[in-house]
């Protein structure tokens, strides 16, 4: 049985009248205004439909305008017809002579109209128009209503009213319009009184809302970390349900909550949204495997030492030697340890013993990146890589604490440093993520870097990265070769064949053990006399 959205408002919200508030504009955006509504008169002098156009700014950009953050993405709601039809009207005006003079459009002040058709499947439910225009980003779509089957997060779109469409949105803070005509914001849900609190709530019932579509969990996650906003105790409440929490893992599209996830840990408080993530008990339906039968999950009891410390890691990013700068000082390499840092509890969860396994197929915890959220396969290759060489990694670590002798040598050093980074890539990541998982085996809790605990921790990596730095191996995987596979055989008088790649590794070490030679004669040389240990087919005699 169908129902409608606008009937089940909360019992909070039954008696709430529309409120307003006034918006700034800068002069880019008062241009922009100023446009479309001439678009609008000049649709409404050529029809006869039975009521005007009305143009609406909606959601994030209200939202963001009046908390102060500028914003060039624009979502452009029409009351009368399709987000397309509008946007064509718009351009064939853009081409008049009066409209050029008038608005001092340039050729490229417009750009191309590109249609992304509706596909519910990915959480597309309606057609949008977009168009770049005086150097903004523009969405258009009409003002909709929602009515859903009761078996489908999928719903059906019809016209609506302003209300209407705002009550089917994600959050009252996102529900807001900016009416051009009016030159005020409209608020039919309360997101006003909201915004001032700083709160998230659901405009509708939540546990209707999330079931809906429980991408919104995620959604308002996002937000709260992003805006640093609390979310309402009810709604909060119906987060972490069971029910929405089963529709979130079956029903959402991995590649949808990729998205989401990767908005979070790109933003500005990765953090927060990992501790959300886990107080609401979402952890399980985001990094889950919904294609595959596991009665294996991973102990997240201690996770919150891990993006504590890794938080705590990530504020020195302005220290020259700091961990940070040694291991993830670029935002690329940020957004990786974030990634490394949601899937440390999984970095423990061994292989199940499995006899046809192939040598190179990926461990748990990478499947779970790449079918939990569609890891992109660079990701997924650092996370294989992590947990491969993860107690390569701390033996090692763990010698230098020790002051093994060892660790003085360089080649052997460097040699592992080369070995983890060829096979997988980024060993500072594989590094980090070792540290992640060892904060996460050996402390109870993360105080922060002034508890004795959490401090002795870090200093004991930052020793760790010390010794590697003064051994000069922190560049190791990018040692240039003074002789090739070809070369080599060459000046040993034979042919490349199976031996060529441990032979060469003995050259690198030489290079490491001799870092001021030029000259390979000596690296040749040793790769002479363990030619027999390498499978060489030379003479020991060298070839004149």
């Amino acid at each position: 049985m169908k129902r409608k959205l606008q009937g089940i408002a909360q019992q909070h919200r039954k008696h709430l009248r529309m409120t307003h508030r006034s918006v700034e504009l800068n002069p880019g955006e008062q241009r922009l205004r100023g446009l479309l509504l001439d678009v609008a008169q000049t649709i409404d002098a050529s029809t006869t439909a039975s009521e005007p156009v009305t143009i609406r700014w909606a959601g994030g950009w209200v939202r963001d305008k009046l908390l102060g953050i500028e914003s060039h993405d624009i979502d452009v709601a029409i009351n009368t017809m399709t987000g397309s039809t509008f946007a064509n009207h718009m351009r064939e005006y853009c081409t008049t002579a009066a409209a050029i003079e008038k608005h001092q459009i340039r050729p490229q002040d417009v750009g191309s109209l590109h249609i992304v058709k509706q596909n519910p499947d990915q959480s597309k439910h309606l057609e949008t128009a977009m168009v770049r225009l005086f150097g903004l980003d523009l969405d258009f779509v009409n003002l909709r209503k929602e009515t859903y089957a009761k078996d489908s997060r999928n719903p059906q779109m019809e016209f609506g009213t302003a209300e209407e469409d705002a009550l089917r949105r994600d959050a009252t803070i996102n529900a807001l319009f900016y009416n051009l005509h009016a030159d005020k914001v409209e608020d039919f849900t309360g997101g006003l009184a909201d915004l001032d609190t700083k709160t998230i709530r659901t405009p509708l019932e939540p546990l209707q809302t999330f079931t809906d579509d429980p991408l919104r969990v995620l959604r308002l996650v996002r937000f709260a970390s992003r805006l640093g906003f609390s979310i309402d105790t009810e709604t909060e409440r119906f987060m972490g349900d069971s029910r929405v929490l089963e529709a979130l893992k079956l029903k959402i599209s991995r590649e949808r909550v990729g998205v989401e996830l990767e908005k979070m840990l790109k933003g500005k408080h990765p953090r927060d949204a990992l501790e959300l993530i886990d107080r609401l008990g979402l952890y399980g339906a985001i990094f889950c495997s919904p294609t595959q039968e596991t009665s294996t999950s991973p102990d997240t009891s201690r996770w919150p030492v891990v993006y504590g410390c890794l938080d705590e890691v990530m504020k020195a990013a302005h220290v020259p030697g700091s961990i940070c700068r040694v291991l993830a000082h670029t935002p690329d390499a940020a957004y990786f340890a974030w990634n490394l840092c949601a899937l440390a509890p999984w970095m423990m969860v061994e292989e199940p013993p499995n006899p046809t396994r192939k040598a190179k197929s990926p461990p748990p915890v990478a499947v779970i990146a790449r079918e939990g959220y569609r890891a992109p396969n660079k990701l997924t290759d650092v996370i294989s890589a992590s947990y491969r060489h993860r107690i390569e990694i701390t033996d090692l670590k763990r010698a230098i604490n020790n002051k093994d002798a060892f660790t003085n040598e360089r080649d052997r050093v460097g040699m592992a440093i080369r070995k983890w980074d060829a096979d997988g890539g980024s060993w500072r990541l594989q590094v980090l993520s070792a540290m992640l998982v060892e904060a996460m085996e050996k402390l109870e809790s993360w105080s922060g870097a002034g508890d004795g605990g959490s401090k002795a921790f870090l200093e004991s990596w930052q020793e760790f990265l010390d010794h590697l730095s003064e051994l000069d191996v922190l560049e190791a995987p990018s040692l240039k070769r003074l002789l090739d596979g070809k070369a080599l055989a060459k000046a040993l008088g034979t042919r490349p064949g199976k031996w060529t790649g441990k032979a060469l590794d003995v050259c690198v070490a030489w290079q490491l053990r001799n870092p001021q030679e030029t000259d390979p004669a000596g690296a040749v040389e040793e790769v002479r006399q363990r030619h027999e240990e390498l499978e060489i087919p030379i003479s020991s005699t060298p070839t004149v």
